[in-house]
């Protein structure tokens, strides 16, 4: 089918899916005509077509069979379901990419049972504002073509590094879970702050756009992150304080304890 290879479908349109197809369009890299989506839930598919004019379709089935390039934008959970629906309209010049958090991609491709190209992929919620960062890996029979293909798609919705699969547990406890982590830490000096006296509301603009700030001046400056906090650490002044605080409570070995626990734990997932 002339055009086939042109289109990109999403099997899922739920919010990472949406992310996806608001950069892609955003950024031009594909227009609403080059993109269709399935979901079980009718108003998902109400709303990505209304949003961003993007082709629906009734069936998982009917996106395979008109795109070269599938996305799996499924719950893990049900993604064995939705393989066994698409097995028998893939070919082998489909070119798969999976979301699903914790699902290996020898998982998926012995649940298709043939070597197809399949790129696994760990983004994160920033990508909803076009802020995320994915971690890509491929394997046997991703060529370097199919690799820069899933490269631009998750460029357009933030940043994208590629590693091998062996490292995806470690990327899903650091930037997959890492949203979660920041949120936490802003909760707790939104609270902070209430404690020494601020209104909760002010509080909570000062922590976000510190956070906003922060984030922004370590990545344009290119200094190295511990020359940053010098920079903004007098000696015997408020930063040195209650940066001692924190020192003192072993905050650095908290922190690590956290990720080897959700690196620990997307482990386990993975093996079902």
């Amino acid at each position: 089918m002339k055009g086939k290879k042109e289109k990109l479908g999403f099997l899922g349109a739920g919010n990472m899916a949406t992310a996806l197809i608001k950069g892609l369009i955003q950024s031009g890299l594909h227009g609403p005509e080059q993109l269709l989506a399935s979901d079980k839930d009718p108003g998902a598919l109400e709303k990505v077509s209304r949003d961003f004019g993007v082709g629906v379709r009734p069936s998982n089935e009917a996106v395979v069979q008109e795109s070269g390039v599938v996305v799996l934008c499924v719950k893990p959970q049900i993604i064995k379901d939705v393989l066994e629906e698409i097995k028998g309209v893939l070919t082998d010049d489909h070119l798969l990419i999976s979301i699903a958090a914790g699902i290996p991609r020898a998982v998926i491709l012995e649940a298709l049972d043939r070597p197809l190209p399949l790129i696994r992929v760990m983004p994160n919620t920033p990508a909803l504002v076009q802020k995320g960062v994915s971690a890509l890996a491929g394997g046997r029979g991703v060529t370097r073509e199919h690799m820069a293909t899933a490269m631009g798609m998750f460029q357009a919705v933030g940043e994208a590094v590629e590693v091998e699969e062996a490292m995806m547990d470690a990327v899903t406890a650091l930037s997959g879970s890492g949203p979660g982590y920041v949120f936490r830490i802003m909760e707790c000096l939104v609270e902070a702050g209430v404690a020494v006296g601020l209104q909760r509301d002010i509080s909570e603009s000062l922590v976000l756009q510190t956070f906003v700030g922060a984030a922004s001046l370590a990545k344009e400056s290119g200094e190295p992150l511990s020359r940053l906090r010098e920079k903004v650490t007098s000696p015997g002044g408020t930063t040195a304080a209650g940066l001692d605080a924190l020192d003192k409570g072993d905050l650095e070995a908290l922190v690590i304890k956290a990720v080897k626990a959700a690196w620990q734990r997307s482990i386990e997932l993975g093996k079902g």
